[in-house]
This record gives C-alpha cells, structure tokens and sequence, in this order.
C-alpha cells in the first residue's frame, strides 16, 4: 500500500530519497514542491529526472482532498467539507480577521472528549489524522481560494494532544523556512485539557499559543460540561497549566463558554478570578453555539459583557470571541453531521 508523502519531515524524506538511490538535496526539491508550489502530482515535480518520479510513484501518492460541501458565511467565513480519500470526512473552516486569513482545522475523524456543548459529541470517533492530512487542510483550501493562510488553529473536529505524535510533526513541518515557514506564534492548539500531554507540550517548547476549554472554575460544573474532568481535574489541570507557562514563558488563553443560567453568573465569574489569579493567562469568553439536543443555551448578551467587565476589573484581561459564521453550520462538528445523517 502506497504511503501519503506528506506524512514525512524533511529529514525523513532524505534517507527516503537516498534509499531510493538519489543525492540528499532532492528531498529539499521535493520538500519545496510540496510546500511552497502546493502542486498536486509528482508530474508536477518538474526538476525532478523522470526516472526518479516514477519510483515516487511506485511507493508513495499525494493524499489531495475533495470538497463535499462548501459554505460561505455572510461574514466570509468559509466551512469545508473535505473527503479524505477512506471514504470519510473532516471540517475545515476559513476565517477573515484584520490581521490575516485563519484556518481552523480538525486533528481527528470523530472525537473521545464528549464535551456536552460540542456538536462534534455523538459523532463515533473514527482515527486520528495523519501529519499529511492534517497540513493538506490548509493546503487544500489555499489552492481553492487562490490564497495564502497566515494562521492555523487546532480547535476544529478532535483534540489536538490525543493526537499528539503527529499534530507536533504537523506544526514543525509547516514552521519549517524550506517549506510553508508559518510562523509558530501563528498557531494555536486548543485542548479539552489531557494533562500528561500538556506536560509534553511544555517540554517540546514551541512557541505556539496554548488555549485551554476551563468553562467552568469548580470541579463540579466542569465535569458536567466536560467528562474530561473526571479524569484530570481543574487542580491538577492548573499544575500544568503553571508547569507549562514555567517552562514556556508563553501566556496560555483559557476558552469560557458561557450557558445561560449554568456558569454566568457574578458568581461564577470570582471563582474563575480566584482560580487564575497571579497567572499568566487571558480569558476568552465564548457566546454558546446552540446544537440539536443539545443541554446548553447561549448566555445572554448583557451577562457575557457584566462577565467580561467584571473580570478585567478584578485584573484577569478577558475579551467576547467574535461570532463568526452564524448563519451557516459554523459550530464544530455541525456541517459533517448534518452530511453523515443524510
């Protein structure tokens, strides 16, 4: 069975090119067409002998999605429905901010985490992502739009660290100079909060954005919203939360998505105050995507900005996450399931 070819580094693709019988300086070639040019055949790889592009053939294939279904919100935000060749799918959405063009990617077919406001919950967990499927989703939409994506986030179907192996592999290659050279400052990955694996994280020392889903500041809401709290809980997820800002000297972000009557309320929000104190962190409040069946609604408008103010009063910087894509099947998870139950 042929491999995808972007699931290897660039020092792997070296001993791959000098087994095969080739110099060294061909997996840079190969490595550039892949990454810089984003071509779609080893056809493509023009600089490449003849000879040497059928051996590729021979062992390895390029994974290229397929769009099943593309929604353009009235904002501009894009949602992808990509095939990823086994007959399953993956979202994808596009974002437009001031600062750039953001891509929100998924790390996994399916998802374990169970978060009870998550449209991905109820959607079987399949497999995790290879490094090349994970890269090929903004590869797949810059050569549909005609663009260049400035920054990636892990926050779409799946958690990023239980697929840590290759999403790590994933970043490196895209921050790689010889390749995509996306900064990593420019990357974020979400998690539900895996504590060994953000340990890992810390000791990896990239220069990524950490976010973690808290949503709530006690124990008890928490694992009602979160079934990973019963796992890792809030005191033992804060200890590598501290760990990690230690060994990173990075600010890590806490995800908060409020649900009405349920962590909202001024209560609420000086248990988070006491829990965060004296770290190194920002808030971001997030308004609740609605989802069928789902057990949480949207706070109201009012609450989330007595929320915000009162937690920057009390020295805990917070801002609302814009709403993006409202009008079209923008929550995670809600466009592949939409697809899956036709």
């Amino acid at each position: 069975m042929k491999t995808n070819i972007k699931n290897y580094n660039l020092d792997e693709l070296q001993e791959i090119v000098q087994e095969l019988g080739e110099k060294k300086y061909r997996a840079e070639q190969i490595f550039n067409w892949l990454y810089k040019e984003n071509v779609q055949s080893f056809d493509e790889m023009t600089n490449l002998p003849n000879s040497f592009r059928e051996k590729l053939k021979e062992k390895f294939e390029l994974h290229i999605f397929k769009i099943i279904v593309k929604q353009t919100s009235k904002d501009g935000t894009k949602k992808y429905l990509f095939d990823v060749l086994d007959g399953k799918a993956i979202e994808s959405v596009l974002m437009e901010y001031k600062y750039g063009k953001t891509i929100c990617v998924s790390s996994q077919i399916g998802c374990k985490m169970g978060c009870k406001f998550c449209a991905s919950t109820g959607i079987k967990f399949v497999r995790s992502l290879e490094t090349g499927e994970i890269i090929e989703q903004l590869q797949a939409i810059e050569r549909d739009e005609n663009i260049k994506i400035s920054n990636l986030v892990f926050m779409g179907i799946g958690e990023p660290l239980d697929n840590f192996d290759n999403v790590m592999k994933a970043i490196k290659i895209l921050n790689n100079p010889k390749g995509i050279n996306m900064g990593a400052r420019h990357i974020s990955i979400s998690t539900s909060g895996l504590v060994p694996n953000i340990y890992r994280l810390a000791d990896e020392k990239l220069q990524c954005t950490l976010s973690i889903s808290l949503h709530a500041a006690t124990d008890e809401k928490r694992s009602q919203m979160m079934p990973v709290n019963d796992a890792y809980n809030i005191e033992e997820l804060m200890k590598a939360c501290r760990y990690y800002i230690e060994k990173t000297n990075k600010r890590i972000s806490f995800e908060y998505a409020l649900a009405k009557d349920n962590n909202d309320n001024l209560e609420d929000a000086k248990q988070l105050i006491k829990l965060l104190k004296g770290m190194l962190c920002h808030v971001n409040l997030i308004p609740i995507n609605k989802i069928d069946n789902g057990k949480f609604t949207k706070s109201t408008n009012e609450n989330i900005i007595k929320f915000r103010d009162y937690l920057n009063e009390h020295g805990i910087v917070a801002t609302i996450r814009r709403e993006l894509g409202s009008d079209i099947d923008a929550a995670c998870g809600q466009l592949r399931k939409k697809e899956v139950n036709k």
